[in-house]
């Protein structure tokens, strides 16, 4: 039987900071590997309808730098079980879509996501990534309170 791997959608959340314990705890008894994904969604647009709200460009090398010395990092070490491998992944693009496909494309075996994310307002008038995902996924799915 292949190795599990366990992935946990983060957002630099206190929800996705409980997500990564959980998932890094349950892989310490069971010997999984953990993949922290971020989904970083950056949309270029028309310069002159977005001038101040969406950056004209993103250096996406540090960019992804930044999110992993920043978020990411900062989490596996604050979890961290010698006995756990664990790595860091930034998508880019919408994050249900991308979470999906990458737990598709790594045959993950479970997803561990917060149940909340960094802004409620965007939870309640767009819905949840949790809750996308936890429809669309076609493995079990960790909602973390």
């Amino acid at each position: 039987m292949a190795k599990q791997l366990y992935v946990v959608g983060v957002d630099g959340s206190e929800w996705s900071k409980r997500a990564v314990n959980r998932a890094i705890s349950l892989a310490a008894e069971t010997g999984a590997d953990v993949n922290l994904v971020y989904a970083y969604e950056y949309t270029s647009g028309n310069p002159l309808a977005t001038k101040g709200i969406i950056p004209d460009s993103v250096d996406k090398v540090a960019e992804e730098k930044n999110i992993i010395d920043t978020i990411l990092q900062p989490m596996v070490e604050s979890a961290a079980t010698p006995s756990v491998k664990a790595s860091c992944v930034v998508l880019w693009g919408e994050p249900v879509e991308k979470i999906h496909y990458y737990v598709k494309e790594t045959k993950a075996s479970m997803l561990f996501v917060g149940r909340r994310g960094r802004s409620r307002i965007a939870d309640l008038v767009l819905g949840s990534v949790a809750n996308k995902l936890a429809h669309y996924s076609g493995i079990p799915v960790v909602l973390v309170p």
